[in-house]
C-alpha cells in the first residue's frame, strides 16, 4: 500500500505503521483501542504515535488506492448532510456510484449553488469522466449547479431513488459518534477523504460473489 523510502528514520518497520493506520480507518477504533490491540501482540506504540501515524500515512494510502481502483460507475448518487461541528451546522456532501463505492467527499459550510458547483468540480477533476445519470434529492443546488458544470448529464431528482447515497452516511455517522465530534471541518476533511477510499478497497459487495470470487476480491485489497 505504500513504498519503503516513506519510513525512513521511522522506529517502526513499515508492515506495522500500514497496519496500525489500516485499522483505524477501516474499524472504529480509538488510537487508544489501537494501543491496546498492538500491545496485546507485544508491539508498544502509543496512542500519540498512532495519531501521528494516521495523519501522515492516512491519506497517502487513500491517494494510492484511489488511484489504482478501476473505474467506477457511471451513474453517481449525490448527498448531502449536516455535520455539527462546535456548534455550527456544516454540510458534507457525498457522491457514490451504483455498486455504493464512494467517489468522493466535500465538507462545506453552505448547501447553495456556489457549494454544489464546488462539489461537482471536485468530482470531475478527481475521477475525470462525466456520469451518464445523476440522482440526487430535490436540494435546488443541484439542478442550478449541473446546469453549468454538466448541462449534457441526465438529472433525475426524486428523494426515494437517493437511499443508496442517503445509507453511504450511516458509516460516518458511526465514526463521528466514535469519536465525539469532529473537531474542525479540516478535520472532517481529513479523516473522510482517506476513510472513504480504504473503505471502498476492503467493505466489498459479498451479494452476488460465490465464496471463491468474494476470498479473491480479498486478497485483492490487501494487496493493493
Amino acid at each position: 500500500m505504500a513504498h519503503s523510502h516513506l519510513y525512513h528514520g521511522f522506529r517502526f518497520p513499515a508492515h506495522i505503521i500500514s497496519h496500525v493506520v489500516w485499522l483505524y480507518f477501516r474499524f472504529s477504533l480509538s488510537f487508544r483501542d489501537i494501543e491496546d490491540m498492538m500491545a496485546s501482540r507485544g508491539i508498544f506504540v502509543t496512542y500519540e504515535t498512532i495519531r501521528q501515524w494516521t495523519l501522515k500515512f492516512g491519506q497517502r494510502y487513500a491517494n494510492e488506492l484511489r488511484r489504482r481502483q478501476p473505474r467506477r460507475g457511471d451513474k453517481w448518487h449525490l448527498d448531502e448532510v449536516v455535520l455539527t461541528i462546535k456548534g455550527t451546522h456544516h454540510y458534507l456532501w457525498r457522491a457514490v456510484d451504483q455498486d455504493g463505492h464512494t467517489l468522493d467527499i466535500l465538507v462545506q459550510s453552505q448547501r447553495n449553488r456556489q457549494a454544489a458547483k464546488r462539489f461537482f468540480r471536485k468530482l470531475l477533476k478527481g475521477l475525470c469522466y462525466a456520469p451518464r445519470v445523476l440522482i440526487t434529492d430535490k436540494l435546488k443546488s443541484y439542478a442550478a449547479a449541473k446546469v453549468q458544470i454538466m448541462p449534457a448529464v441526465e438529472h433525475r431528482q426524486h428523494k426515494g431513488l437517493n437511499n443508496r447515497a442517503e445509507l453511504s452516511h450511516q458509516p460516518t455517522r458511526q465514526r463521528e459518534r466514535q469519536m465525539r465530534r469532529f473537531k474542525s471541518p479540516g478535520h472532517a476533511q481529513r479523516f473522510l477523504s482517506a476513510h472513504g477510499p480504504i473503505n471502498n478497497a476492503f467493505r466489498c459487495q459479498r451479494n452476488g460473489l460465490s465464496a471463491q470470487q468474494y476470498r479473491h476480491v480479498r486478497t485483492q485489497a490487501f494487496s493493493l
